[in-house]
């Protein structure tokens, strides 16, 4: 059964890719316009700039950085993030929780729970530490989160500052071997193509693949951040033992208006979510 996040996800992916074939389309039209497209074609500049790329890359970074780059980018593109409304529901139920149950009962959550960041703040809460203990490693994790999300991202950003040189070394290919052959009109017009193309290609690998790949790790790595901030300030507040109703209301400035239309803390809920008989009368 498909999740609401995940369905949400997958309707937000395909009109990206919609969005995407368009813009392709749209491109390539550019060039097909004028005609004889064979022009643009040249595998010589494209081994030239992608070997060159990759070369520079494998020199700057070591392969563990390359990989996790690799990991980060098929996250980013391929499993849906959580929602900022679904983070909500989860901590007003922990507070509800709590008050119920009391704190130890959390430890389940711990368990239960895929959210890694939420994971560890529920185990800090958990194992006793103190609200300000608690603020210093959740502050601590997500400012080294950013740290190693930056370094990722600054792989792809070589990589894109590299593509337009190696254009230019392509570039300078083809005008050695146009001088190679002076007079001969065969060896330029086979040359030519090399020179211009070599450049081209350089840029658009840098533009069009680099540098968005690179934008979308920072947009993913803002929202991640954006989650985290949210999960701490509601342990934080469970920490003090905020009344659920006062915690709703605090997280749900995080929210957009549009997403707070939601009742977390409602009686039938709480019964619901408890199977409990009458009005839960730990929750005051």
């Amino acid at each position: 059964m498909i999740k609401p996040e995940d369905r949400s996800f997958l309707k937000q992916s395909w009109k990206n890719l919609i969005g995407l074939f368009i813009c392709i389309v749209l491109f390539l039209s550019g060039f097909a316009i004028n005609g004889n497209t064979g022009l643009y074609l040249n595998i010589s500049g494209f081994l030239i700039v992608i070997g060159g790329t990759l070369g520079a890359t494998f020199l700057s970074y070591n392969m563990k950085r390359i990989g996790i780059l690799i990991k980060v980018l098929k996250t980013s593109y391929i499993k849906p993030g959580s929602h900022p409304n679904d983070i909500v529901r989860i901590l007003v139920d922990l507070s509800v929780k709590r008050r119920i149950k009391g704190l130890l009962a959390l430890q389940d959550e711990e368990d239960e729970t895929t959210i890694v960041f939420l994971r560890q703040a529920i185990g800090l809460l958990v194992d006793g530490y103190s609200k300000e203990q608690i603020r210093d490693m959740l502050t601590a994790e997500m400012r080294f989160f950013r740290m190693r999300r930056d370094e990722t991202r600054r792989v792809l950003q070589t990589m894109a500052d590299i593509a337009p040189s190696f254009g230019l070394v392509g570039s300078v290919v083809g005008l050695i071997g146009m001088l190679s052959g002076p007079g001969d009109a065969s060896v330029i017009v086979a040359t030519v193509p090399v020179a211009l193309t070599s450049t081209l290609y350089g840029i658009v690998l840098a533009n069009f693949i680099f540098l968005p790949f690179a934008s979308n790790i920072k947009e993913k790595t803002i929202q991640e951040l954006f989650l985290q901030k949210i999960i701490a300030e509601g342990v934080l507040a469970i920490s003090d033992n905020l009344h659920p109703s006062m915690l709703e209301r605090k997280l749900k400035s995080f929210l957009t208006p549009s997403a707070r239309t939601d009742k977390y803390v409602s009686y039938e809920r709480i019964k619901k979510m408890f199977k409990l008989k009458g009005a839960p009368g730990n929750i005051g």
